[in-house]
């Protein structure tokens, strides 16, 4: 009988503390929670140099002022709802043989120099950081955990307790977070949300799709995001991009200044 009551009056405390974000998405961790836990992410990350072997933003000030520069520039878009709630922050991770970047939670965003220097343009780098802050913004990855973990540890997490499992997480996140997956309704997500933050830049507001494009010209089969090797194909993806960007009618004019190929010349190799 005693178990009986504490199992209703657990679950009458998830649904009083669960609450839906600023994108309508059932959240059981708080706002603060999960910047807590991107911050654990990003200290994981730059404690492991021999994996994440990170620009020190000091040497390397001219890299990072040009792509906070595009990276802040999307983020000034009304459509990125934790835009001034977030402690964004992006990070460049030196490995040349990685086409990837990655979203941690809490608006922590990674790339690394081989996807910088595989991309042809500052559009097609802006695509890829907007489908990176969407992972943030639509919290995609507290989700990923919500679904992985359950309600229980969920819980323990937000009563205070179960700080092992915290650390455990953190370190899982961190182990696996150059192939974090999401599932294709969190890429879908992702993809048309880069859109619609492109739309209020001067970037080709379909930047994403020509990473998609070249990937598949290319016959790129080994080293590719897993936002891209795991779910709809290239082909699909640019497809859906380009429908996106025609329902809005937003311009799809490349910007593309020349500039690209002396930030490409400024990483380190």
């Amino acid at each position: 009988m005693g178990r009986n009551i504490l199992f209703f009056v657990v679950i009458g405390l998830f649904f009083t503390l669960s609450a839906c974000d600023e994108n309508d998405n059932l959240q059981v961790f708080s706002l603060d929670q999960e910047i807590q836990l991107g911050q654990q992410l990003d200290s994981s990350i730059m404690s492991n140099p021999q994996e994440y072997p990170v620009l020190d933003t000091a040497r390397h000030a001219d890299a990072y002022s040009y792509l906070e520069n595009i990276f802040f520039g999307i983020l000034n878009s009304e459509e990125v709802a934790y835009r001034e709630t977030f402690p964004w922050q992006i990070r460049i991770i030196q490995n040349d043989s990685t086409l990837n970047a990655f979203a941690a939670p809490g608006g922590f965003v990674y790339v690394y120099t081989g996807l910088i220097r595989y991309l042809d343009s500052e559009d097609d780098l802006a695509g890829v950081l907007g489908h990176e802050i969407a992972h943030a913004d639509l919290r995609h990855s507290m989700r990923n955990i919500q679904r992985q973990y359950g309600i229980g540890i969920l819980l323990s997490l937000i009563l205070g307790e179960g700080g092992n499992q915290l650390t455990q997480i953190v370190a899982q996140l961190a182990a696996g977070a150059a192939g974090l997956s999401f599932s294709r309704e969190f890429e879908r997500e992702a993809d048309e949300a880069s859109v619609e933050y492109l739309s209020q830049t001067p970037y080709n507001c379909a930047g994403a799709r020509s990473f998609f494009q070249k990937l598949t010209e290319d016959g790129k089969t080994s080293g590719i995001p897993t936002f891209l090797s795991t779910h709809p194909n290239p082909t699909n993806r640019f497809e859906d991009i380009t429908d996106k960007a025609q329902a809005i009618g937003c311009s799809t004019q490349p910007y593309n200044p020349p500039s690209y190929q002396d930030f490409q010349r400024m990483l380190p190799g």
